[in-house]
């Protein structure tokens, strides 16, 4: 059994204060589930740590999802837009 470290400073409340449920139920503004939100001050701090490292994770791919939207409406912009006449499909 190994001895749980011992946290010199106290982690910190990821609250930003944005407390909004998105659509897959984490919160928009600190990406914590309802249960990761509920009784933090309460929580040990390996849970703590635990969690921290699962926001960072949910963060990077926040990032990837957005820098790849921003991506692709750049590129929607870029391109000329398609006519379609009436009687000339493509095949």
């Amino acid at each position: 059994m190994a001895a749980e470290q011992l946290e010199m400073f106290q982690l910190p409340n990821p609250c930003i204060q944005v407390c909004e449920a998105g659509p897959r139920g984490y919160c928009i503004g600190c990406l914590r589930s309802r249960e990761e939100r509920f009784n933090w001050p309460q929580k040990p701090a390996h849970e703590k740590a635990e969690i921290l490292k699962r926001l960072a994770q949910r963060q990077k791919r926040r990032e990837a999802f957005l820098a790849s939207q921003r991506l692709q409406e750049k590129q929607q912009e870029e391109s000329p837009p398609q006519l379609q006449l009436p009687g000339l499909e493509e095949n």
